[in-house]
C-alpha cells in the first residue's frame, strides 16, 4: 500500500537537501514551485532553483531552465541562453533538450539557422528513440532539408515515431 502522498512534506524535505546544494532535490523543489505541489506556484522561484541545480551541472535542471527562458517563464525570454542550456543539457546525454536545440537550429531561434545541424541533432535524439525527434527527423528526410531526401528512412522514422504515440 505505502505511504500516503504528502506534497508539503515533499517539499519540506526538498528544501533542506536544496539548502544544502543538493542539485536533484533544487530540481525537485523547483518542480513544486512550477506546479504548486505542497508550495504555492512560483515562476521566480521555480526558475532560482533550477538555476542553482543547473549550475551544478544537473541536465534535467538544464532543460527546464532552458524551457523557462523560451517562454519568459520566471526570467526574461533569451532564446540564446536557451540554446546555451539545452547544449548543455544535450552533451549530458538529455535527449529532450537536444531535440529542443534541434528545433532552434531549424528555426533560427538563438542560433544560427542550420538544417544541416537540426537534422544532426534530431538524429542523436532520435537514436534515443524520442519520438518528437524521429518524426522531425522524418520531416527532413522527407523535403531533403539538410539530409538527402530518403523515402525508406522516411517511412522508418515516421513508424518509429507513430509507434510511440508521436502523430504531429
Amino acid at each position: 500500500m505505502g505511504v500516503p502522498q504528502d506534497d508539503p512534506e515533499a517539499a519540506r524535505l526538498f528544501r533542506r537537501a536544496a539548502n544544502k546544494g543538493h542539485s536533484g532535490a533544487q530540481l525537485e523543489l523547483g518542480q513544486c514551485y512550477d506546479l504548486g505541489r505542497g508550495v504555492p506556484q512560483d515562476d521566480d522561484e521555480a526558475a532560482r532553483l533550477y538555476r542553482r541545480a543547473a549550475e551544478q551541472g544537473h541536465p534535467r535542471a538544464q532543460y527546464s531552465l532552458a524551457l523557462r527562458y523560451l517562454a519568459g517563464k520566471g526570467v526574461r525570454r533569451n532564446d540564446c541562453e536557451a540554446a546555451r542550456l539545452f547544449g548543455l543539457a544535450a552533451k549530458q546525454g538529455q535527449a529532450e533538450a537536444q531535440c529542443n536545440l534541434a528545433v532552434l537550429c531549424e528555426h533560427g531561434r538563438g542560433v544560427l539557422q542550420d538544417d544541416c545541424e537540426a537534422a544532426h541533432r534530431f538524429g542523436l535524439a532520435a537514436k534515443q528513440r524520442q519520438a518528437e525527434a524521429q518524426f522531425n527527423l522524418a520531416l527532413l528526410c522527407e523535403h531533403g532539408m539538410g539530409v538527402p531526401q530518403d523515402d525508406g528512412k522516411t517511412a522508418r522514422l515516421y513508424r518509429l515515431a507513430a509507434e510511440q504515440g508521436q502523430a504531429k
